[in-house]
């Protein structure tokens, strides 16, 4: 079982971050997950806000951090936690981010074993 890690994202923009800056000043939380088999199964944890969750590979993770158009499984997280299940193996990348929306959320995210 991989370890979680927890960061937190605060908006407005001009709020403090321990998450990345995409894009035109866009802050997110990133949490690498590394390679992982499709069909495994990742568990977000959110405290505070609702926060969008997006559940990316690495060539949609680079195309989101640039501003691009991109793919992903998750969307608007109201509730948590939230369970994603990953498509295809490869290299995995769950973001969140309050694009569109107020507050200030924690997170972590986990491999479910």
């Amino acid at each position: 079982m991989r370890k979680a890690r927890s960061a937190d994202v605060r908006f407005p923009a001009g709020l403090h971050s321990k998450g990345e800056e995409g894009t035109g000043g866009m802050y997110f939380v990133h949490h690498d997950l590394g390679s992982l088999s499709g069909g495994e199964v990742v568990e977000v944890t959110l405290s505070g806000s609702a926060a969008n969750v997006r559940l990316m590979d690495s060539a949609n993770f680079s195309s989101y951090r640039k501003g691009l158009e991109h793919s992903f499984t998750g969307g608007l997280t109201k509730k948590s936690p939230v369970r994603l299940q990953v498509p295809n193996s490869g290299h995995w990348h769950v973001v969140v981010d309050m694009q569109g929306l107020r507050g200030t959320v924690r997170s972590s995210a986990r491999v479910l074993p």
